[in-house]
């Protein structure tokens, strides 16, 4: 495990948030008291098989958070104002389609049905989807309307009632200027997509991958499971991500092919228009409802003044929990994403609650639920604050934690969105680290919105996310972009993110000091 990091983490929080005045002696036994052994002892508890991979609603992840709260318990952090506990409960509602589902494609007077898992998935689902009559089809190019880009696949379009077709991704560019250039945008996000149709007034939505899913085999390891939403959040609406293979059956008649709807994307030529096909929808579903919890412990400030600003120190604690099997392996254990990441959590709340001299304002430490669902609980904790939005100074997000122990650079995923990367400077300078930019292999995993600091960020409050760089001091760049591209490739979301990869505990407390400046 990483413990620089941890460090790193402690000192950045410190000296970046005028929350402390520094005794040194104070300081120094709370900064040498995180201990890679401490992390490890954390994870492999909430790594192991008995935690189920922390699924939403499973009894692995009932565990899981009553181990965090009673940690919270522990060091003396106090519990959530008005009630008796660590948790903010939050309700779910879960939905998995079934086989028997019917989606109909009407092609002049032929009817063709598509085969729920082998032609699409559903991006939400749930009861209330029913498409009882042949609904019309409009393509809309990948479904963006961009102002600040002079973009709007919509202009020459009506979608009012109708069925939105379009491509996953965003136009190509080499511009930075146009769609950030080789940057992905939040343009791309399916959820963005969707939400900006039914603000059209669509009655659905149908996503075609080709970039972002290049293979089946991936759709299916990502939509094979229980669609999960707040229970405030359900919708009415078809949302569908469809087969290529089956998607042609939509274009039939038109005056473009799928075929050429690529090549458009290829030549910077996307067009929108209506298609001829029409689809139906009549979907069965199995439900429940059920609760899960943020763990929430807090520090309140010592200044009269500051400690009505907060802090928020997060780590999401779900995963996903069993799922389809790989080998004789079906648990999702998610080690390093994220029961390391919450390990992390733990051993900085310990370290802050040992400090002598509280901090000035109030420190709020939070494990989240249902990141690996959306930010589901992140999302719900900026639409239900705790403490208000507007005097929450931050959010230092932790997911996933340093590969290497003698890595040279850190990467400060957000912070160029605010004046945090000042603070971050300061860190990386005090530990002789260089700050890198996501690199550019990683550039499309889009890290900033994809883990809860986004949340906090979409709700006006700076947020960051610190990760290792890929400078380090005994191996090559290769060497290290090599060993992520292994844990994304072949462990990251699967069976073998577990306790029995190697995990090097010195270099997770490099990880822990650094978020501890």
């Amino acid at each position: 495990m990483k413990i620089l990091i941890l460090k790193i983490l402690f000192v950045f929080i410190l000296t970046s948030f005028q929350i402390y005045s520094q005794d040194n002696s104070n300081f120094n036994e709370a900064f040498e008291s995180i201990k890679g052994d401490s992390v490890l002892k954390h994870l492999q508890y909430l790594a192991s098989d008995n935690l189920e991979g922390r699924g939403l609603g499973s009894n692995g992840i009932k565990l899981a958070a009553n181990y965090i709260a009673e940690k919270f318990n522990e060091f003396g952090l106090e519990k959530v104002p008005g009630t008796d506990s660590y948790f903010q409960e939050i309700p779910f509602v879960g939905s998995t389609p079934l086989s028997s589902s019917v989606l109909k494609v009407f092609i002049g007077n032929e009817i063709k049905s598509i085969e729920y898992s082998k032609d699409y998935y559903l991006f939400r689902s749930g009861q209330q989807t029913f498409i009882p009559s042949p609904t019309e089809l409009v393509f809309a190019g990948y479904g963006i309307f961009a102002p600040e880009f002079d973009y709007n696949d919509y202009q020459s379009i009506d979608v009012t009632g109708k069925i939105v077709v379009f491509l996953d991704s965003e136009p190509l560019s080499e511009d930075p200027e146009f769609f950030n250039g080789h940057e992905v945008t939040h343009y791309s996000f399916a959820d963005f997509k969707i939400k900006t149709a039914l603000r059209r007034g669509a009655a659905g939505t149908i996503l075609i991958p080709f970039e972002r899913f290049s293979a089946w085999e991936n759709v299916e390891r990502n939509f094979a499971t229980e669609d999960i939403r707040l229970a405030y959040d359900l919708s009415s609406s078809l949302s569908v991500i469809i087969n290529p293979e089956a998607a042609e059956l939509l274009f039939n008649g038109s005056q473009y092919t799928l075929d050429d709807i690529f090549k458009m994307h290829q030549t910077h030529k996307m067009k929108s228009f209506p298609l001829k096909a029409k689809v139906s929808f009549r979907g069965f579903f199995k439900e429940r409802a059920f609760t899960d919890k943020n763990v929430i412990g807090i520090i309140t400030g010592s200044d009269d003044k500051l400690k009505e600003s907060y802090l928020l120190i997060s780590a999401h604690y779900d995963h996903l929990g069993i799922g389809l099997p790989e080998g004789n392996d079906s648990i999702y254990n998610g080690a390093l994403d994220n029961a390391i990441g919450v390990s992390v959590l733990i051993e900085l709340a310990r370290a802050f609650a040992n400090l002598n001299i509280k901090p000035k304002r109030t420190v709020v430490f939070i494990a989240f639920t249902a990141e690996e669902r959306g930010l589901l609980g992140s999302v719900y904790y900026t639409d239900n604050p705790v403490f208000p939005l507007y005097k929450t100074i931050s959010n230092v997000n932790i997911d996933g934690i340093a590969f290497f122990r003698d890595f040279g650079s850190i990467v400060g995923v957000g912070a160029d969105y605010s004046t945090l990367i000042n603070n971050l400077s300061e860190t990386a300078q005090r530990f002789q680290l260089n700050i890198e930019n996501i690199p550019k292999e990683f550039q499309g995993l889009t890290s900033f919105t994809n883990s809860d600091q986004y949340a906090f960020a979409s709700a006006g409050v700076p947020a960051i996310l610190i990760q290792e760089g890929l400078q380090n001091k005994t191996k090559s760049r290769e060497e290290v972009l090599g060993s992520f591209i292994d844990y994304i490739e072949y462990r990251y979301h699967t069976p073998f993110d577990d306790l029995n990869q190697f995990i090097d505990k010195v270099a997770a407390e490099r990880h822990a000091d650094a978020k501890a400046y």
